[in-house]
């Protein structure tokens, strides 16, 4: 009995879809508005009574807009793309409508997508609250020339994170003005995410347990080779990646390595390092790491008033082989769904990396990626965390010292 209401509510739901005249709104962020724009067409042949507007914003405002609506009960679109840094803060809360019931039964789909996506989107208590669209495999990006002039090899900087920074230093050596990375936080930031225990998160247990802390390898490792890679003067202490400082080092040619998704390329072909084509290759992360640098997720707010067209195109742009190889061609974002990663494009060279077939290298390391379990504290720890970071970096603290205090720190905001 509960199989067929299940069925009949899908068919009430389609049919509402598909019959009705109706506009829905969709809020994103660059480059995710080029994705939608570029699958309007398909959907529209598919759905002709759905009409669809696209609020674009900067990825910054896009959020905090997306904050205010959803604690507000007010302005928020039908559709809205959450990138996975935003996922764990909206995951806790009542704002977005559980995927994982009927009429939407997204748990099903999940065998269709890469097995760490789904964990990200879902709660505690068991609540898919967006699906899946694009992931960020981990990668090391590598400058050819300057490696060649130090008589380093690839091998040399992936074998360890010792091997990493010693060679480092010799690449440094032989070229002058150049840095072996753009900040020192980024290799912490690899370490922390990786070698996690089944149903560990980034910063808690599955019982909600502090996992910062002295006496966490995960942490006092991230933490001591950024400090490492910070006093051999390794890394342009630029901060965040798409900084000012960040963009004119690429532009420069300044850095020697990158850690990054692999979305990284299309910025870097189309803008960031134009000048630089052909001298760029791509490898795994160092240390037989394996991790994923962001991702993107579509969900419907609660407050919406069109949740069946809004589904709709949320399984469009998910779902459909054909639509995520064209977000791919659109802007390189790399597909969640599996299917899509089967397509001969993933064979080809990639031009910016010297016809390097990457995407090969890419699809392996998202097949080797662990889900992180989420926890809706994951942004209060994350700030902790990097703060402490920044004291053990610039020399105020030991690593002992600031990994007791933000243990100590993050342990009170969870009681």
């Amino acid at each position: 009995m509960k199989k067929h209401l299940l069925v009949a509510a899908a068919l009430v739901l389609a049919s509402v879809a598909s019959a009705q005249k109706t506009t829905i709104t969709v809020g994103v962020f660059p480059d995710l508005d080029s994705v939608v724009k570029a699958a309007l067409p398909g959907f529209n042949k598919k759905f002709p009574n759905i009409e669809v507007k696209i609020n674009s914003l900067a990825y910054a405002d896009h959020h905090n807009a997306l904050t205010t609506a959803l604690a507000t009960g007010s302005g928020a679109n039908d559709v809205v793309a959450i990138d996975f840094g935003y996922i764990a803060k909206f995951a806790e809360g009542n704002g977005l409508v559980d995927l994982s019931k009927a009429p939407y039964n997204a748990k099903s789909l999940s065998k269709n997508f890469v097995a760490y996506t789904f964990p990200q989107s879902t709660t505690q208590d068991g609540r898919i609250v967006a699906m899946p669209t694009d992931i960020g495999p981990g990668s090391m990006y590598y400058r050819t020339d300057l490696l060649s002039k130090a008589g380093v090899k690839a091998t040399d900087l992936t074998k360890s994170w010792d091997s990493y920074v010693a060679a480092g230093k010799k690449i440094a050596a032989a070229n002058p003005g150049t840095v072996l990375i753009p900040d020192a936080s980024e290799v912490a930031t690899i370490i922390i995410r990786s070698g996690l225990k089944t149903g560990e998160g980034l910063y808690f247990d599955k019982d909600n347990k502090v996992l910062v802390g002295p006496s966490n390898p995960r942490f006092v490792q991230a933490f001591t080779v950024a400090k490492q890679i910070r006093d051999a003067k390794l890394d342009a202490r630029v901060g965040a990646a798409f900084s000012s400082d960040w963009t004119t080092g690429f532009q420069k040619g300044n850095f020697a390595t990158e850690v990054s998704g692999a979305w990284l390329v299309g910025h870097m072909q189309n803008w960031l390092a134009k000048d630089y084509a052909g001298k760029w290759n791509a490898t795994q992360l160092p240390g037989n790491t394996f991790t994923s640098y962001g991702g993107s997720f579509y969900g419907i707010p609660t407050q919406s008033k069109n949740k069946a067209a809004a589904w709709e195109l949320i399984k469009y742009l998910t779902t459909d082989r054909d639509q995520q190889i064209l977000a791919f061609k659109t802007t390189g974002a790399f597909p969640a769904l599996l299917a899509a990663q089967n397509a001969p494009l993933f064979n080809e060279g990639v031009p910016y990396l010297a016809n390097q077939k990457a995407r090969v290298l890419w699809r392996q390391a998202a097949l080797k990626i662990k889900p992180i379990d989420v926890n809706r504290l994951d942004p209060v720890a994350e700030q902790i965390v990097n703060d402490s970071l920044s004291a053990v970096l610039d020399g105020s603290k030991t690593v002992e010292q600031a990994l007791t205090e933000a243990q100590q720190l993050i342990a009170r905001r969870a009681r």
